[in-house]
Formats: structure tokens, C-alpha cells, sequence
């Protein structure tokens, strides 16, 4: 189960500053992409390879939403069901700095850039994270940055 206290492997206090975690891949599929943009962002060029065409993409490209949806799905598979997560209070400069087309190998990785306990919650410590998304030429895709809010292996003392 995940979150079960008898299974986490990371806690707060195993995240440092300049942590880097490399969270896998996964490739999008036509029929993904039509289906994410027909039900969230159905814009003709991620749903019509003729619209898309004559677009600035040229082609049939993800939502940028899908993006954030594919990283985020990498993130909890291969992280955060084995940490003490409790969720995110959000995210801040996305980016979305190049198309992702299906069949695209999309590479997820993640940096602590800042730690620090929760004022008010003794027993939570919150990291800010770089995710950054490359294609399979190493081309960036994605970039975001964002809190995580993960429970503390031992209560500090109230700030």
C-alpha cells in the first residue's frame, strides 16, 4: 500500500539540495494524445493531423497538459509511492519549451533545489523541485518547478 509507514523508504529528511533522481521514461502513443486532448484540451492540432499540420507543431503534438500529466505520472511510480508524500500545496514555471509528438521517448528528472521544515507542522518538511522532461535527442521539453510536501521520519520542535 502506498504511503503505508511500513514501506517508505524516503522521508524528508532524505531529500537533500542538489539531489538528482532520474524517474524513467514513457512514450505517447497516437491514440493518447487524441484521447488526453479530446477529453482536456481538444485544440485541432493535438486531434487533427491536417490542423496540426498547418500549425507552428507540423505536425500532431501532445497537450502541454498531457506533458505535465506524463511527468507527473513517472514522479509517482518511480518516487513518490515509496516516500512519506502528503501531496504539493503547487507548481510554479511551467514551461513547456518544445512539442512532444507520439512516439516521442519523454525522460523525466527531478533536483532538490531547496528543503525546509513547515512552520506550523512540526512532523512535515516541504522540498522545491526541478522537473525537467527530455526527449530521446536530449532536447528539454518541460521544465517546472514545484513543493512537495513529505511527512518527517521525527517532529522537530514548532518553529
Amino acid at each position: 500500500m502506498a504511503n503505508d509507514p511500513t514501506t517508505i523508504k524516503y522521508y524528508w529528511e532524505d531529500m537533500a539540495v542538489g539531489q538528482v533522481r532520474d524517474l524513467g521514461t514513457i512514450t505517447p502513443t497516437r491514440e493518447e494524445t487524441i484521447a488526453f486532448a479530446t477529453q482536456f484540451d481538444p485544440q485541432p492540432f493535438h486531434l487533427d493531423d491536417e490542423a496540426a499540420k498547418a500549425s507552428v507543431f507540423g505536425a500532431l503534438s501532445a497537450s502541454g497538459w498531457h506533458t505535465c500529466a506524463m511527468a507527473m505520472r513517472l514522479m509517482v511510480t518511480n518516487f513518490l509511492l515509496e516516500t512519506s508524500s502528503l501531496g504539493s500545496p503547487g507548481l510554479e514555471n511551467i514551461r513547456w519549451q518544445k512539442p512532444v509528438y507520439p512516439g516521442d521517448t519523454l525522460r523525466l528528472q527531478s533536483t532538490v533545489l531547496e528543503t525546509k521544515p513547515m512552520g506550523k507542522r512540526p512532523d512535515v518538511g516541504m522540498t522545491r523541485n526541478l522537473w525537467e522532461m527530455f526527449n530521446q535527442n536530449g532536447v528539454k521539453v518541460l521544465h517546472m518547478e514545484g513543493w512537495g510536501m513529505f511527512r518527517r521520519r521525527t517532529s522537530a520542535a514548532p518553529l
